[in-house]
């Protein structure tokens, strides 16, 4: 199959915003390089949702980092993906774990991570991080020491 039928919002210009949740329009391409360990790292700076009890708008910077299998999610699609949140109603908590699942769901990456840093609201910010890595493997392990050991060196915290 030609490439440029596998993707359709690359390149795309007539491109429609949906301001609704919506996982369908994530895209992926085959790997080239399945026979490395890689991170591919996404930094989404500009990130929105809602607050689903307030309606109130929540900001976050996004990092999404994955060793990749045999797919690899294509940005534009992400991008659109993370902007179909923007009138989404849920906890911080639950918007990192959906992206993580929606992208599970879509690549079956080897491993990956999200971790959400919200701006505060009412004097708190929160910063939900999740991990996976694939059952069976090294990943498997890599994830839970990446867990119990993510915050131990805390970043400090200039974009809020």
């Amino acid at each position: 199959m030609d490439k440029k039928n596998q993707l359709h919002l690359l390149g795309n210009q007539n491109i429609c915003y949906r301001f609704d949740y919506n996982p369908e329009i994530l895209e992926t391409f085959q790997n080239k390089h399945v026979e490395n360990d890689y991170f591919v790292k996404f930094n989404c700076p500009e990130f929105t949702s809602l607050c689903p009890i307030t309606n109130q708008p929540d900001f976050a910077s996004i990092t999404i980092s994955y060793i990749p299998d045999v797919k690899m999610v294509e940005s534009k699609s992400l991008k659109l993906y993370l902007f179909s949140f923007r009138n989404h109603g849920d906890f911080h908590e639950d918007c990192i774990n959906i992206i993580m699942k929606d992208l599970i769901k879509l690549m079956q990456p080897r491993y990956i991570e999200v971790w959400g840093k919200f701006t505060p609201r009412g004097g708190i910010s929160i910063d939900p991080y999740a991990n996976y890595g694939k059952p069976g493997t090294k990943y498997e392990a890599m994830a839970n020491h990446r867990l119990i050991n993510h915050d131990l060196n805390p970043e400090k915290i200039d974009n809020r």
